[in-house]
């Protein structure tokens, strides 16, 4: 049987082996460390020197991405990082120009804070392609820009009313500018594009779990799964072609969750007996509010620049409470998005409610994104053992706060966001993640911001909100046991023996590099149960 012996600095991660010299590996797992591991060195397969500065440790794990929408964007225009409104509808116009035989012209990830209030025109779109429909969505996922061919076909016009969950944002004379936020507002142009073929979203898995071996990652909660999706996913797994681990979560709708219980059974038994050992659907997802950009959060008082609204919640709160009180008796993990204080508050009295109502069993609940926290909440989180799951990347003065949020909540309540480090000092579970494709995949840059809390370009120079910064072991804790107690996978919290060997090699130690560089560590090598998926 294959054995592999790394030496260098290792971090199991494990308070009880603490760093040691040398891993060996056999099977797929761990199997000495060491002097243990040493020994087995003469005899081994493979001896890999870390060299001077790396650092072996538990590969990381994503508690909150959308691996099938990364990887779909692949596939159109790549309008993602692009800095202008000019820059992508060129970008359109061109792809659209090489892609004659497209119908749609789909995309993902324009920035929202390019154009005031982020609201764009559609016939800023119509310039390059005025024949066929194009649909951009932002990169935060809740808010959709489309041009005038995609509005004609989905017959949104000066009539259409308004949807109960979304906006259509509108000229002063009645007709939908071009972008549309939330739910039922985006979907009226959505549900007019074609479906994906099923080779196409195994592609978009395959994309996926390359980039995810290149960052490190061999574990990810997939964050909102449709039934197609898991159709994808099995089939990516019975072609091979699925190379992380990965939890699907699938999601409730407010308007048909009762027939969906039946649903998410049925497919959760499909993937127990076909996904093999890397796929699970443990989870049910909800969107519990939007995003305080959009105006969309759920909040306890109103918008300081809409003081007739206190956001959209996605479920009213009593019909969150039914709903989560159901899945959980029907024993899936229950996973609810939340980022206003008013969404926030609902998500933990819905998990309140399930605890008290159901029979006890290891529930792990979590709220994803916990943006806002009123401070009456903050322990309550310690209190129902709910893990808060944090994208960390977000816990900076970029333009998405200081352009569109901070003038929307004030400064007060803006002094409340991300209260990573208040939630751990209380006794609360972290996991962490990315958010993608909303965010970069890459752990060590979600882990250099929840260290300094500071932007890339080092503002500010004290941080922002810097009581909520964490060490460095915490953070690196949050990528890595924090996302396997989520995954219930606390044997791949920390390498020790018997553990599965899903493992990460740095070129530098996290723990001895100044704060500001630790994004520019690079991963040298991904395992998964032992088998290498990177190479650096």
């Amino acid at each position: 049987m294959y054995v592999l012996v790394l030496r260098g600095t290792v971090r199991t991660g494990s308070e009880a082996y603490g760093d040691v010299t040398a891993v060996a590996v056999r099977g797929g797992r761990i199997v000495a460390l060491g002097a243990a591991a040493e020994a087995l060195a003469a005899t081994a397969d493979e001896v890999l020197d870390l060299g001077e500065g790396g650092l072996l440790m538990p590969s990381f794990g994503d508690g909150h991405a959308h691996p099938l929408f990364g990887g779909l964007e692949h596939f159109g225009p790549q309008i993602k990082g692009l800095g202008s409104v000019a820059e992508i509808v060129a970008e359109v116009g061109r792809w659209a120009e090489a892609h004659p035989e497209e119908e749609w012209i789909v995309g993902a990830s324009y920035d929202p804070a390019l154009v005031p209030d982020g609201e764009f025109d559609a016939r800023l779109l119509d310039a390059a392609v005025p024949d066929r429909p194009v649909v951009l969505r932002a990169y935060d996922y809740h808010t959709v820009w489309c041009n005038t061919e995609a509005l004609r076909r989905a017959g949104v016009d000066a009539t259409t009313q308004e949807p109960r969950l979304g906006w259509i944002v509108r000229r002063p004379d009645g007709t939908p500018m071009g972008t549309l936020r939330e739910w039922h507002a985006c979907d009226l142009v959505l549900d007019r594009v074609p479906g994906r073929p099923v080779d196409e979203l195994v592609d978009a898995i395959g994309v996926a779990g390359d980039a995810y071996a290149r960052a490190g990652l061999t574990w990810v909660q997939d964050a909102w799964v449709e039934p197609e999706m898991v159709d994808a996913y099995l089939e990516a797994a019975r072609r091979g072609a699925l190379r992380f681990r990965v939890n699907l979560a699938q999601r409730a709708d407010p308007d048909r969750w009762r027939e969906q219980r039946s649903e998410f059974e049925a497919a959760r038994h499909r993937v127990e007996a076909e996904g093999g050992e890397l796929l699970t659907a443990r989870t049910v997802k909800f969107f519990g509010d939007g995003v305080i950009e959009g105006g969309t959060a759920a909040l306890l008082e109103p918008y300081d620049d809409a003081p007739h609204s206190c956001g959209m919640p996605v479920w009213e709160p009593s019909a969150l409470t039914e709903a989560v009180r159901a899945f959980d008796a029907d024993g899936f993990q229950i996973h609810i998005h939340a980022i206003g204080d008013a969404g926030v508050r609902a998500a933990l009295d819905a998990i309140e409610s399930a605890a008290a109502a159901n029979e006890a069993w290891d529930r792990r609940p979590v709220i994803t994104h916990v943006q806002l926290v009123d401070p009456a909440d903050l322990p309550r989180f310690a209190e129902l053992g709910v893990i808060a799951n944090f994208e960390p990347l977000w816990a900076q003065p970029d333009p998405l706060q200081t352009v569109l949020s901070v003038p929307r909540i004030g400064d007060k309540r803006t002094a409340l966001q991300y209260p990573m480090g208040e939630l751990r000092s209380g006794g609360a579970r972290l996991s962490f993640g990315s958010d993608w494709p909303v965010s970069s995949y890459e752990p060590l840059e979600g882990i250099q911001v929840a260290v300094t809390r500071r932007t890339f370009d080092g503002d500010p120079e004290g941080g922002w909100l810097p009581h909520q910064r964490l060490t460095v072991e915490e953070a690196l804790d949050a990528y890595t046991a924090g996302s396997a107690h989520q995954a219930f996978a606390d044997e791949r919290a920390a390498l020790v023996p018997g553990a599965p060997a899903d493992l990460v090699w740095l070129s530098a130690d996290p723990r001895a590099t100044e704060p500001m560089l630790l994004r520019e560590i690079r991963v040298r090598g991904t395992w998964l149960a032992g088998e290498r998926t990177f190479q650096g």
